[in-house]
């Protein structure tokens, strides 16, 4: 999304609203008697502050474990500026306090459920007692970070565990042979400069929009495993074949692995196997996964000794679905099984102003993707930000395609033998920890020359690892943030998608040419002011409506003029910005708190199914798929 604080100095288009009334403190108000304050409460924001265990789910729902021991909660808590910094202080752990402050996990300290509530906090130290259950005996214990912005050094009882780099991607240690009988001390350090050397999307100081998220944000967990394990899977369907390969990554010694796969509970295919690297596993009568249908088959992955015995286990599940190009009706459209199925939906950036990045419930986080089906959409642009595991879950169960951003690293020329090959190396590790999702069909490596280079080479890049989904290699490559002037269409180059943002549009986006499809990878941005439901600063949107009806009725007429697009023009890809609004940005679907719905969502279902029963009528003619 180009609503950047640079390219509002830019954007003649946007509109900023009058200061609005807010029944609320203000950002200079933001504690009272030393305790934070909700500056905008949301539906869940009082459950998770109550929460003795916040956000107790099982965070990794695509390889589950029946043991595994959650340690989110109350930690102690050092931070700021002043603080020992982590990657200069490795050695050993800090000292804490007699009475140190109290954060609650995974929130980031900048949140308001953190407990914290302070920005810029730099060094971030916490520090829990935990014990290991005795039925884990003669087990390896790992311990596993969701994530944690964005550098991060770990001890477990005064010993060096290991250190990360990067906000985005899950990580773990191996922590068994530090660890003793009883209570247990772990001590975590992360450093988060907010430079916009790495990977950072909003989380920049001098191009970041807004609330920072820094540390641990994401669920930290415990699970036992056996001295031979499953390490990962990778699911890939193959419809051409009626078969899902699975790689099965295996920590230890190698063994045969038994795959058996269900569907609503009844077996489907049982396979026995010595090579892990990769089974194909017979998928009869593929059931097909859509937004309109999004079957999903159950899987169970054992590992056998060479006695037959199981000694470790784990549950999956995957969709059988294709993702690719082809040409119908003379034009080249982004296919799913063979289909020209329109994609259309809003962008997303997951902010929520109590936890910030970290949505404060895993229903609060179910529920943005609920309103999205609401609206009758049938994908969501994650915009900037990488979400826990559980947002691609309920995106499978629930039928919503996604296209999956990499957060911008916005200074990749300064030091470019230091910082592109960081931000390459946790790009693919998104997309190989991601894999398995059905629901993501498209990678986007950039975003309006955020911070972009070599631009041919990374589509390329990410197309060579992952060959089963679209890329977009720029979206939105007409535009740029102000510091970096927008090129030219890179041209076949840039992936499968000729993607242009057009604010308010949709405008006339190009028409598919050569092997690409045209995507309209942004547009929209019509703004209300809710009063009493916006986020205490200044407001603003591409443009403005007056009340619900207006923004509706401005809503079904962006729609009619998209339906013409794509019938006439070749249009494959369209999202509306965005689901809700986002502390400044009062142009969202929702209001920021998530409790008013700022146009009539029966009348956007019916504007939104129309576009869609329009673009399914192209597909009279069989579509002709393309490499």
């Amino acid at each position: 999304m180009k609503l950047s604080l640079c390219s509002i100095l830019m954007c003649a288009s946007l509109v900023m609203a009058a200061p609005s009334v807010f029944a609320g403190p203000s950002l200079s108000d933001d504690r009272r008697d030393g305790t934070p304050v909700a500056l905008l409460p949301t539906p869940w924001t009082q459950e998770a502050k109550s929460a003795k265990m916040p956000l107790p789910e099982y965070p990794r729902p695509q390889m589950t474990r029946r043991q595994w021991s959650n340690l989110n909660g109350d930690w102690d808590y050092m931070g700021g500026a002043s603080s020992l910094n982590p990657l200069t202080q490795p050695a050993t752990p800090p000292a804490f306090g007699a009475k140190p402050e109290q954060i609650k996990v995974p929130y980031p300290p900048e949140s308001y459920l953190s407990g914290i509530m302070r920005k810029q906090e730099l060094n971030m130290w916490y520090r829990r007692a935990f014990t290991v259950p005795k039925d884990w005996k003669g087990n390896r214990v790992l311990l596993h970070f969701g994530a944690v912005d964005c550098q991060s050094v770990v001890f477990v009882n005064g010993r060096l565990a290991g250190k990360h780099e990067g906000g985005w991607d899950s990580f773990q240690f191996d922590i068994t042979n530090w660890l003793k009988s009883g209570n247990n001390e772990l001590i975590v350090g992360a450093r988060d400069d907010n430079d916009g050397y790495h990977s950072s999307g909003k989380d920049s100081v001098s191009q970041g929009d807004y609330t920072f998220t820094s540390g641990i944000w994401q669920t930290v967990w415990l699970e036992p495993v056996p001295q031979n394990y499953i390490q990962n899977l990778a699911l890939t369907p193959d419809l051409s074949n009626s078969t899902v390969k699975i790689s099965v990554g295996l920590s230890g010694q190698a063994s045969r692995v038994r795959i058996s796969m269900t569907a609503n509970g009844k077996a489907v295919s049982h396979l026995v196997g010595t090579d892990a690297d990769q089974v194909k596993v017979p998928v009869p009568d593929p059931h097909l996964w859509s937004p309109s249908d999004p079957f999903l088959y159950d899987l169970k992955v054992q590992l056998m000794d060479q006695r037959g015995k199981t000694v470790d286990e784990v549950n999956s599940y995957f969709g059988m679905r294709s993702v690719g190009r082809g040409m119908v009706n003379g034009m080249i459209r982004p296919l799913l099984n063979g289909k020209f199925v329109f994609q259309m939906g809003p962008l997303d950036q997951g902010y929520w102003p109590d936890g910030i990045h970290t949505a404060p419930t895993d229903a609060a986080l179910k529920f943005d993707l609920d309103a999205i089906k609401r609206l009758g959409f049938n994908l969501v642009r994650k915009h900037g930000k990488v979400e826990p595991q559980r947002f691609y879950y309920w995106a499978d169960k629930l039928g919503l395609m996604v296209w999956q951003d990499m957060p911008a690293m916005w200074y990749p020329d300064d030091e470019p033998e230091r910082d592109r090959p960081e931000f390459e190396r946790e790009w693919q590790t998104i997309m190989e920890q991601h894999h398995n999702s059905p629901a993501i069909v498209a990678w986007v490596p950039f975003n309006e020359n955020w911070g972009a280079y070599d631009v041919a080479r990374i589509a390329k890049w990410t197309k060579e690892q992952d060959p089963s989904r679209l890329v977009s290699g720029n979206s939105g490559y007409n535009n740029a943030p102000g510091y970096r002037p927008a090129p030219r269409d890179p041209g076949p180059i840039n992936g499968d998608f000729d993607d242009l943002h057009i604010y308010v549009g949709p405008g006339s986006p190009t028409p598919p040419y050569l092997h690409r499809a045209t995507a309209l990878g942004e547009y929209g941005g019509v703004g209300l002011e809710v009063p009493e439901h916006m986020w205490p600063v200044e407001h603003g949107a591409y443009q403005m409506q007056p009340s619900v009806e207006a923004l509706t009725h401005r809503y079904e007429e962006l729609q009619r003029s998209l339906r013409k697009i794509v019938e006439e023009e070749g249009l494959g890809v369209a999202i509306y910005t965005q689901t809700t609004d986002v502390e400044h940005e009062i142009n969202g679907f929702l209001t920021y708190d998530r409790k008013f719905d700022k146009m009539d969502f029966s009348r956007v279902r019916a504007a939104n199914e129309a576009v869609l029963q329009a673009a399914s009528r192209l597909n009279e003619n069989e579509p002709t798929p393309t490499k």
